[in-house]
This record gives structure tokens, C-alpha cells and sequence, in this order.
């Protein structure tokens, strides 16, 4: 119990007041893998309470938790995610934190996908936004339709980390063709720096530069996200790289107390 009502108290340390602050334009972390123990993210409640004091200190002020939804990988429901959501809201109750959490999913364009599309039984970020994603590996040859699937349902789709599907690397131009379809782009912090590459970061600051990115989110799995993040804090004004874009994140705030604090996913 000792580390739930010490995790939240104030402590000194040497981190500089440049990154105490970096982050606070943001307000909102709307892409991360902070629910316990349902992904290939945060672990347990006690690992994901030390990132989201870790983050906070960052400058972020609630956290909007996507778990992966991913045929025969990660075959998340919205019971699923409900539960771990609740795992990790008593958690920081416990804690003595009035972080506010709120759960949605990064769903992977495969058949379930299409099904839960069908279903109108998608997770939902507060003011109706769709977080999806594609295989590293090769194009999702349904993103086009997918994106229309969805906003024919009223939702507004999210393509997660567009700078790192390489296959898109030597066709730029796919970028604006995803941004005429209506779907909205979001940058891995983690993108600004070489973490997942040189060409990632290319793309990424190409990307910027052409006002593309419409949120930002960490994609924090796991411990070596976080200190990785931390050391982009450090070396990166990312407030100016990002004067470009027109980034939403804070705009989620609205919605957010729109909706009186009430998860959209609720179990």
C-alpha cells in the first residue's frame, strides 16, 4: 500500500523545468498502451501508475488509453478494456491521484475490424474519433473503405503513426490522398527523434513541416518508451517543431467535460 500513497507525492529531482512544461500544450495523451495486463503494453496497474506519474510530470494531463484490438493477437472487447480501465481507475484512487484515464482502442484494419465496423460496436475516443492502424509489414488494401466505413457511421477516423508504415515511404503522396479521404493523421512523439529510424524520422519531419499531423500521441508500451520519451523532452523543442500542424489534442479536453467525465466504452 506504501507505493499506491507515496506514488503521487511531489518530489525534487533533476529533471530541467523545460520538461516539466514541454508537454503541457498537449493536455492530452490520446494514444498509449497504459491499460494493464490486455496488450503488449503496461503490465500491471503498479507499472502503468509510475508511467502516468511519469507522464504527468511531462506536462500531460488526462490520458486517453487505446489498447490494441487485433484478430488472433489481441482479441480486445470492449468488456476487456473495460475491465483493465476500471483496474487501473481504482488504482489511482488508491494512489491518491485525480488523473483522469479514459479508454478507447487502436484498432487494426483485419476481418474484426470490418465486423465491429458492421456492428457499430467500434471504442470510441470522446467526440467520436476512431483510432485505427495497418501492419508494419504490408499496405491494408481496405484503409480507403475502412475510412468511409466509418464516417458513414458519424465517427472521425485516426490513422496512428502514418510515419512509420515504410512501404509509404517512397510515395508521398499517399499521405494527402488519406488526408482528402477525411481521416486524421497522428504522430508518435518518439517519431521526432531516430527511435524507429532515420527514415521514420524523415517521413515524420516531412510530415510536420507540411502541416499534416492533426494529434500526437506517446505510444508508450513499455520502459524504454518512457525514458526515450524523456530524453526527446530533453533534446527537442517540440512545442516549435509542431507550430506547423494544427494539432487537436487540447480541443479532447472539450469533449472530454462534454461528456462529464463519463467513459464512451463503459463496460
Amino acid at each position: 500500500m506504501a507505493f499506491f500513497s507515496n506514488l503521487f507525492t511531489k518530489k525534487k529531482n533533476s529533471t530541467s523545468v523545460r520538461s516539466l512544461t514541454q508537454l503541457d500544450f498537449l493536455e492530452v495523451d490520446m494514444h498509449n498502451h497504459l491499460l494493464p495486463g490486455i496488450d503488449d503494453g503496461s503490465t500491471s496497474v503498479q507499472q502503468s501508475l509510475g508511467f502516468i506519474k511519469e507522464l504527468n510530470s511531462l506536462g500531460f494531463k488526462k490520458f486517453i488509453c487505446t489498447p490494441h484490438i487485433m484478430d488472433g493477437v489481441h482479441p480486445n472487447t470492449k468488456f476487456t478494456i473495460g475491465q483493465a480501465h476500471h483496474a487501473l481507475s481504482e488504482g489511482l484512487k488508491k494512489a491518491g491521484s485525480d488523473i483522469e484515464i479514459f479508454a478507447a482502442a487502436e484498432h487494426m484494419i483485419d476481418d474484426g475490424l470490418h465486423m465491429l465496423v458492421q456492428n457499430n460496436d467500434l471504442s470510441l475516443m470522446p467526440g467520436g474519433y476512431v483510432l485505427i492502424e495497418m501492419s508494419y509489414l504490408s499496405e491494408s488494401k481496405a484503409l480507403f473503405q475502412t475510412i468511409l466505413n466509418i464516417q458513414k457511421l458519424g465517427y472521425k477516423p485516426i490513422l496512428a503513426h502514418p510515419e512509420r508504415y515504410n512501404y509509404y515511404h517512397t510515395n508521398f503522396g499517399i499521405y494527402k490522398q488519406i488526408k482528402d479521404a477525411g481521416c486524421l493523421l497522428q504522430l508518435n512523439l518518439l517519431s521526432l527523434s531516430r527511435y524507429y529510424g532515420v527514415d521514420v524520422k524523415a517521413i515524420a519531419m516531412t510530415l510536420v513541416k507540411s502541416g499534416m499531423y492533426d494529434f500526437v500521441g506517446t505510444d508508450l508500451h513499455h520502459e524504454k518508451h518512457l525514458q526515450s520519451l524523456k530524453n526527446v523532452v530533453e533534446k527537442y523543442p517540440v512545442r516549435e517543431m509542431l507550430k506547423s500542424c494544427n494539432i487537436l489534442n487540447h480541443t479532447l479536453m472539450d469533449h472530454i467535460n462534454t461528456e462529464n467525465g463519463q467513459h464512451i466504452i463503459a463496460g
